[in-house]
């Protein structure tokens, strides 16, 4: 056939798609008051400074759409909210009506995610709200354009798609080789999972189990995460299927061990959803059962070929798996039913070796992609009919300038991994790409760079006073604070407090500046920033009345050990106090004040509160009804929801099982259909008539079906 079998699985992916940018959204829109309201923790119209500049002026120094809030009589705060509301609407009807899983549609959805990206700050300059604008401006080039409602078919989706699988690439190469560039001790001592279990962030329950497996087991886990993550993304480019199907159920086992073990909101979800690039209708079929339907006799050729692909899939994992036995020194030992491991290469001929794969890389996503043109220019010019190539043929030519101008610019930040490398790009590439580095079209990453915590998991711990002298803590709904209460699952929420709480915890306060806001609001009792902390207000110890002394104290937090009998301790956690994270202070108190003006965190003369008009009205009634909601909460409503809408619509378009195709005898034939339809629908109709020659002739009721065959001629 002359379309490539995709056109499930760009359904699938789109939908994928939509359902992250709903969490996305939802998660911060319930976040928005606490985070970057008015009296939040960093005021978001703090980085809206009207200068006097034109509107197109505004938009090319900081590209978000909040400049166009005063023209609605909208603050900051309220501009934010309606953006976060109006993605999740976009999403939740991309996710339950197929029109809707538009180019524009996601072009939107790109761009309010970008808005409120610019004025984020450091709660939303997380990589994965990097790689969800990467991977959403990219769906602007996969998703189709529905307003056409007759187009011919999408010849070019193999090199749309082309470019998810690139993006696949360089996230899981780049977070495999910074592991090693980075020459943390515990990643190049394969004991990296002994320590990452307790300190990730916000682990969850399964966590504490995990940390409780054997050594060898876990540094045997380290040696697996290393060849999923660097050699095994090359077979994302293998013209074999069987690798790539290989490497996508490797790539999805890692994401799915991740998502059961830590809480990391979206993220897994989303490059999961980029695994589906690796897939093909076929494979979807066979996933619902279509396979054993639609298997065929194969000639000879096909056979032989098949085992061939099937005898070069099986060399390159034999080769891989050697390739491990040897640069780690994998050893069986039988007398204690362990394998022991190490790393036999050092960091010179790793990062000699990381050179020439990163050069080679560069070339073999070039002939990939070469390949994917030139194949899909060849599906278009064997297109029927004059009009229909042409518009086929100027398609290709569009998205393939389109997906080797993205390709060009992506190769700055992906050689940011190895700097010889890097200073080898063409300087008219680095322009390009400074051009459009604000718009966050392709990024850098690594992930888990270095191991944090090997000494112990640090965490600051607030503790708030009436009188300065009986101190209570003040607990978090998420991270780690109460020994007993075990870690929760509340992803793909992602409680960005609770997770800078974290990284603060790494360093002294003053690289934290933002926490100097969050003691001052505290101090103040302000509603909007106490319920990110505790939702339920009889939890939160100071509910009635403001603390007048608040500090901060840091400990060092451990799994606790099972009991002897192997049964769960009574607590999940143990601790220790290591010092002083931040000294007493009150409010007013000059410490405080002067830590809050050097960093611009000081409150500022409010705004001249306008008449509320409709949209505020609005936007005021939905946060109310919100308010008293968690997140996880209100992301499961919602994509629970659109699940049982799309289920019920699925049970409704189900044609009945004793159903007929044909028409009715007395049916008119419509000429005008046939006439105008695009060439792959009227190639369909003529196949299917010439499946069904005993077929009744149309408008004859039926009488023909009696006559011989000479008359029937």
């Amino acid at each position: 056939p002359l379309e490539p079998p995709l056109r499930h699985l760009v359904h699938m992916f789109l939908w994928g798609l939509s359902a992250v940018f709903l969490f996305a959204f939802a998660s911060l829109y319930v976040q928005i008051p606490g985070l970057y309201g008015n009296e939040g923790i960093l005021p978001a119209r703090y980085q809206m400074r009207f200068t006097g500049k034109t509107l197109l002026e505004l938009l090319r120094d900081s590209p978000t759409l909040l400049w166009l809030g005063p023209r609605l009589g909208l603050n900051t705060q309220q501009g934010m909210e309606l953006i976060c509301l109006l993605g999740v609407l976009l999403s939740f009807g991309a996710m339950v009506m197929n029109p809707l899983r538009d180019s524009l549609v996601f072009f939107c959805l790109w761009a309010l995610y970008l808005s409120v990206y610019q004025v984020g700050q450091v709660f939303l300059y997380f990589q994965w709200d990097s790689l969800l604008l990467e991977v959403g401006f990219l769906t602007v080039l996969v998703a189709p354009l529905n307003l056409l409602r007759q187009t011919p078919s999408r010849h070019h989706d193999a090199i749309t798609f082309w470019l998810i699988r690139w993006l696949l690439f360089r996230l899981m190469f780049a977070s495999g080789v910074v592991k090693l560039t980075s020459r943390c001790p515990t990643w190049w001592g394969l004991t990296a999972l002994t320590y990452h279990y307790e300190t990730q962030c916000i682990p969850t329950p399964l966590a504490w189990y995990a940390h409780q497996l054997p050594v060898w087991f876990q540094k045997l886990s380290v040696v697996a995460t290393f060849i999923i993550e660097i050699p095994a993304p090359f077979l994302l480019f293998s013209p074999i299927r069987s690798l790539r199907l290989g490497a996508f159920y490797l790539q999805v086992l890692l994401q799915i061990l991740i998502i059961l073990t830590g809480n990391y909101n979206f993220f897994n979800l989303l490059t999961i959803i980029l695994c589906f690039s690796l897939l093909d209708d076929d494979h979807i079929n066979f996933w619902l059962g279509g396979f054993w339907k639609s298997k065929q006799t194969t000639s000879w050729s096909q056979a032989a070929l098949s085992w061939t692909a099937f005898l070069i899939a099986l060399t390159v994992y034999v080769f891989v798996a050697y390739w491990a036995t040897v640069y780690f020194g994998l050893e069986i030992n039988w007398e204690k039913k362990s394998l022991s491991s190490k790393t036999e290469f050092t960091y010179y001929q790793f990062n000699g070796f990381l050179k020439t794969v990163i050069a080679s890389s560069i070339w073999l996503g070039l002939l990939s992609l070469f390949w994917e043109v030139v194949t899909t220019m060849l599906r278009c010019a064997s297109v029927q009919g004059i009009f229909w190539k042409l518009l086929s043929i100027a398609q290709w030519a569009i998205f393939a300038s389109a997906a080797a101008t993205m390709f060009a610019i992506s190769l700055v930040p992906y050689t940011y991994i190895e700097y010889e490398s890097s200073s080898s790009i063409w300087p008219s590439v680095r322009k390009a790409y400074g051009t459009v580095e604000r718009y966050q079209l392709v990024n850098s990453y690594g992930l888990f760079r270095r191991m944090t915590g090997v000494g112990g998991r640090p965490e600051v711990v607030i503790e708030g006073s009436m009188d300065k002298n009986s101190w209570t803590e003040i607990e978090f709904m998420y991270k780690p604070g109460n020994l007993s209460s075990p870690p929760p699952f509340v992803a793909p929420h992602q409680p960005r407090l609770d997770w800078q709480m974290w990284f603060a915890a790494l360093g002294p306060h003053s690289r934290s500046p933002w926490f100097y806001s969050l003691v001052h609001r505290l101090l103040q009792g302000k509603r909007d920033v106490i319920a990110l902390i505790q939702l339920e207000e009889s939890r939160y110890p100071f509910g009635k009345q403001p603390p007048a002394f608040i500090r901060a104290h840091l400990y060092k937090y451990w799994f606790t050990e099972p009991n002897e009998d192997g049964s769960h301790p009574q607590q999940w956690w143990r601790r220790q106090f290591v010092e002083e994270f931040f000294p007493a202070v009150y409010l007013g108190d000059p410490v405080l004040d002067s830590l809050l003006s050097q960093h611009g965190l000081k409150d500022k003369v409010q705004m001249r509160e306008r008449p509320e008009t409709l949209v505020p009205r609005v936007l005021r009634l939905i946060r109310e009804h919100v308010r008293t909601l968690s997140g996880p909460l209100v992301l499961w409503s919602l994509f629970s929801t659109a699940v049982a809408i799309c289920l019920v619509k699925g049970l409704f378009s189900m044609p009945p099982r004793d159903s007929k195709c044909e028409p009715s005898p007395t049916e008119p034939k419509s000429r005008k259909t046939e006439d105008t339809a695009p060439p792959g629908a009227q190639g369909d109709k003529l196949q299917k008539d010439s499946e069904s020659p005993h077929r009744p002739a149309e408008g004859d009721g039926g009488k023909n079906s009696q006559r011989s065959p000479r008359k029937q001629k």
